[in-house]
């Protein structure tokens, strides 16, 4: 250990073993989807920098960390945006430097007992302000949020129906915090192993008493994903492909299907024979069809992400335009001063442009849905609130066409698990190239993935439930007393800093009196 401590005395190790601490929670994400780890990943860096020799170098050792972290869950956008992801990494992993100082603050040294249980609720607290706002779609969005790992875990998936992903995330740094407090901190391991027990009878309590949806129904959606699909026109030949899959589900009695994202690559008022063809399909199959078109529009300018419904007379109407788009992939911010981007990497080359409010559907067989553009799915507030607007089942449409050799897709095909649970809503993650899933709602996997590989259509029976979770109800609570926390903190190292310090008063000494000529002090 000693050895240990000499080799970090230099700046460039330590700096090098912060960023290797940070990036270890990558491991409990798909594809590795070392769901346990995610409880203790946190512990070397929390001991890293705690033992920083200052407040600034553990400042340092946070931002270090979370360069760390921000560049391992989003290495798979390295061939796409190249020194960009660095730089972005950079940026972003700047929000995680007051969490390392807090570290330090807290748990530093030898913390009293009462320092110890404060470091417990403050640093969960800390976390999740820094998730709160990396999750801003400006900044990249909530992808890689720890709380995201468990969503393969039974009992955290009852957890995410009260408080969300958010509460998962509290929960997961309180363990990390609590061992490293066990392993390091020998005067305050009583409220660590308070906060251990206090977090099982948490979940405990979660699994016990948190209400279950309600099964009272079921439809059969059918996804089709065809797959990789290059050359000279890709996207006609994509489509054709679509086409002869879907032909496939005539007689199979599906409610709906679902084809991915930029699955049509034509505008369809320009190419009514394209929305024809669909409206045959639909006929065939008996089911509307919600297909994702990418591309300029006909009735405005610009290229817009639109999910479409058509029935068996064409489109019905319906359709949702993409809101939240992917920086550098769909749009590029301040284009005017970063448009060079597109020479260095494979940014978009115009702007997509963005709708305006969230649509829920009316399918027939009197099933309502609410369909998700690729990005969007890893937003808990967009699916909570197409929940709470009457939706029945939640649809994601995305592509990963980039990203196949890479953990993307598994990950991405994860999140539809944590918002089924959330919503007490089915859904269906359906791609393009990716990995395509379907959730019931309770968060419980159905049926098989499709892989990178597939090019099928598959058919899903899906239990539809109603009701609404606490999730649903109470909306992002968990954030809003992590603020709260952060606000008393500041409120009392203000009051702390700002309080004058007391002096002793000089002592009373009563005059001295004098008797022919000499000072004589009282009581001589």
């Amino acid at each position: 250990m000693r050895t240990f401590d000499r080799w970090l005395t230099s700046p460039w190790r330590r700096s090098v073993a912060a960023a290797l601490a940070g990036a270890l929670p990558v491991l409990a994400f798909p594809a590795p989807s070392l769901w346990w780890f995610a409880y203790v990943a946190l512990v070397p860096w929390i001991l890293l920098a705690r033992s920083a020799p200052t407040g600034r170098r553990a400042a340092y050792d946070g931002w270090c960390g979370g360069f760390g972290l921000m560049l391992a869950v989003h290495h798979w956008l390295l061939p796409s945006l190249h020194v960009f992801l660095f730089l972005i990494a950079g940026l972003l992993s700047v929000l995680w430097a007051p969490w390392g100082w807090l570290v330090r603050r807290f748990l530093g040294g030898v913390p009293s007992p009462g320092r110890g249980a404060a470091a417990l609720l403050v640093l969960p607290s800390v976390w999740l302000a820094v998730e709160l706002v990396r999750s801003w779609q400006g900044l990249g969005g909530p992808w890689g949020m720890l709380g995201a790992s468990q969503w393969q875990v039974g009992p955290a998936l009852r957890l995410a129906s009260v408080g969300g992903v958010w509460l998962l995330s509290f929960l997961v740094v309180v363990v990390n915090v609590a061992a490293a407090v066990l392993i390091s901190v020998r005067e305050s391991r009583v409220p660590a192993l308070a906060s251990l027990v206090a977090t099982a009878a948490a979940t405990s309590a979660a699994w016990a008493w948190a209400p279950r949806p309600d099964v009272d129904g079921q439809v059969r959606i059918a996804l089709v994903q065809p797959g990789i699909v290059g050359g000279h026109d890709s996207a006609g030949r994509r489509f054709d492909r679509e086409e002869q899959l879907t032909r496939r589900l005539a007689g199979q009695g599906v409610d709906l299907v679902v084809w991915g994202e930029s699955s049509v690559g034509f505008d369809l008022k320009d190419r009514p024979d394209l929305a024809r063809r669909i409206a045959a399909l639909s006929r065939q199959t008996g089911a509307d069809v919600l297909v994702n078109v990418d591309a300029h529009r006909s009735d405005r300018p610009g290229i817009y992400k639109s999910s479409v419904l058509i029935g068996p007379n064409g489109p019905t109407g319906d359709r949702y335009d993409k809101m939240r788009l992917v920086p550098f992939g769909e749009y590029i911010p301040a284009r005017s001063l970063l448009g060079w981007a597109t020479s260095v990497g494979k940014a978009a080359g115009e702007d997509r442009r963005r709708g305006t409010q969230q649509v829920v559907m009316n399918v027939g067989h009197g099933l309502r849905i609410g369909p998700l553009v690729c990005f969007e799915t890893a937003f808990p507030d967009m699916s909570r609130h197409l929940a709470a607007d009457g939706a029945d089942v939640l649809l994601g449409q995305s592509a990963t066409s980039t990203f196949q050799g890479s953990w993307a897709p598994e990950q991405h095909a994860s999140l539809a698990a944590l918002r089924a649970a959330e919503t007490g809503r089915p859904m269906v993650h359906a791609t393009l190239t990716g990995v395509s899933a379907v959730y019931g709602p309770s968060g419980q996997r159905l049926g098989p993935w499709l892989g990178t590989d597939a090019s099928t259509a598959h058919v899903y029976d899906v239990p539809l439930a109603h009701g609404i979770t606490p999730y649903v109800r109470f909306g992002d609570w968990p954030v809003h007393g992590a603020l709260l926390v952060l606000a008393a903190l500041c409120a009392t190292e203000g009051v702390r800093a700002l309080r004058p310090r007391r002096t002793r008063p000089e002592p009373l000494v009563p005059p001295a009196r004098t008797v022919r000529g000499s000072p004589v002090r009282p009581g001589r």
